[in-house]
């Protein structure tokens, strides 16, 4: 008798951590996916770069727009950031195919330019990028959800910024303060990520913007990086800088692989920032490649 009543206990105290458990991975999925949760502040995507080649097909980001579109109908997605590089050279043919797709998002989405738009005119991108959200009327503007502002700023020239696009930069993030700025860029400046150091913006004057206290952190993509082969996510000098990667080409470190991905944003009203990392087609974020900060006062 006393054998079977320490069998049974045993059984209700492995029930009863199992429940505690899936309580645990609920209340994570909360945090991820619920706008029930009062705890979320802000909740958005990013997709990084398209420009395929040679063909004008884009299966990465439509799989991608899908899975952001399931988020956010099953729990929260605010907003969905373009890192740029969508058309590759900036033809005519990349910017039609790749709209239907766009368009087909269910939250709004705030591109900047890249390198790759700037093979064709700067009227041509803002063009279609008012196809994707009328509310894009220039290169460069800042948005403020939640307890962030946002300020996008495509490059003037190449990947590069001139005298005129560091000073708008400057002049935002020191406006925004003392809230916190996400600084959305395609590319960071060079030095920052190992996997390809000399490749970004070489203005010198972008690091008067980096060094600015209340600048949180660099959204950027350009590198076409493989997150699960380089360092896509670090802190330097109080500043997070994260990488977007390619959704339709990888680069580096080589191009033996490529799975397409995108990246969530969770702001918490604590000012805590979960990064999670989703490949295209797989509802649960890839828990090796999630990045954690927090929003510090300047």
């Amino acid at each position: 008798m006393n054998t079977v009543l320490n069998a049974t206990s045993r059984l209700a105290a492995i029930a009863l951590t199992v429940f505690a458990l899936a309580g645990a991975i609920d209340a994570e999925a909360d945090v991820r996916t619920s706008t029930s949760s009062s705890d979320v502040a802000l909740r958005f995507a990013v997709l990084g770069d398209a420009e395929p080649k040679p063909c004008a097909l884009f299966p990465g980001v439509e799989a991608a727009v899908r899975d952001v579109n399931a988020l956010a109908e099953a729990g929260r997605i605010d907003l969905v950031l373009g890192v740029g590089d969508l058309a590759h050279k900036g033809t005519e043919i990349q910017y039609e195919n790749i709209t239907p797709a766009l368009q087909s998002l269910t939250r709004p989405f705030y591109p900047i330019m890249g390198n790759e738009e700037h093979g064709d005119t700067v009227e041509r991108y803002l063009e279609f990028a008012a196809q994707w959200n009328p509310e894009v009327t220039e290169t460069r503007y800042t948005l403020e959800r939640g307890p962030v502002t946002f300020v996008l700023a495509s490059p003037d020239f190449s990947r590069q910024f001139n005298d005129e696009g560091i000073d708008w930069m400057l002049e935002q993030v020191r406006a925004a303060a003392p809230r916190p700025v996400f600084l959305v860029v395609h590319g960071a400046q060079t030095g920052v990520y190992p996997a390809n150091p000399d490749k970004g913006v070489e203005h010198p004057r972008f690091l008067e913007i980096v060094a600015e206290p209340n600048l949180a952190a660099v959204i950027s993509g350009d590198l076409h990086m493989d997150m699960h082969r380089v360092e896509h996510s670090l802190e330097i000098d109080n500043v997070h800088y994260l990488h977007i990667p390619g959704l339709e080409r990888t680069k580096l470190p080589d191009e033996t692989a490529h799975a397409p991905m995108f990246r969530v944003f969770t702001v918490m009203q604590s000012g805590e920032v979960r990064v999670d990392t989703y490949e295209t087609g797989i509802a649960e974020p890839i828990e090796q490649l999630a990045y954690r900060f927090s929003l510090a006062e300047p």
